[in-house]
């Protein structure tokens, strides 16, 4: 019997990359951001990364960030989250896991409670002091959702297409 392969990643390096892949499909200049929701089987439930909704155009619609320069992005951007409840297509997502790059905000968080995710997996959490970061730990706190940032074993995971 041969040993198995030793420095494959876990479960939760895996997921969180494939969130992290899935924030690669975002086109917005300033801010990337990818999720994916797992069942208790370890079956990938369904992805999502933060842009515009079906049918509206980024090329169409603002990524400007500056509200005294007119529309902004934040009135249309879908954020990864909710785009990976939304794709989930009424798929059952109660007592699933979501893995995402970015802590959540307080939107984001009213989604993930009402869809009836157990737990958050998180990489980043940047925002952690500002208003919409500490509404959303409170509504999560408050319903029973367990908060977890990944602290990951590797600096980085290559993807090579040859």
């Amino acid at each position: 019997m041969s040993d198995k392969r030793k420095g494959y990643i876990s479960w939760e390096e895996y997921f969180m990359g494939v969130a992290l892949l899935a924030a690669e499909r975002s086109k917005d200049p300033n801010t990337q951001v990818g999720a994916c929701i797992v069942d208790d089987q370890n079956r990938i439930l369904a992805t999502g990364y933060n842009g515009f909704p079906q049918g509206c155009s980024d090329d169409d619609f603002p990524w400007n960030r500056d509200e005294a320069l007119g529309e902004t992005k934040y009135q249309f951007v879908v954020h990864a989250e909710l785009n990976a409840i939304l794709n989930s297509r009424g798929k059952s997502l109660a007592g699933s896991v979501l893995y995402v790059g970015l802590f959540p905000c307080n939107e984001c968080a009213k989604a993930i409670i009402q869809a009836g995710i157990k737990e958050v997996v998180y990489l980043s959490d940047k925002y952690a002091n500002t208003p919409s970061t500490l509404a959303s730990k409170r509504m999560l706190s408050a319903a029973g959702i367990k908060l977890t940032q990944l602290k990951p074993t590797k600096a980085s995971i290559v993807l090579n297409f040859n």
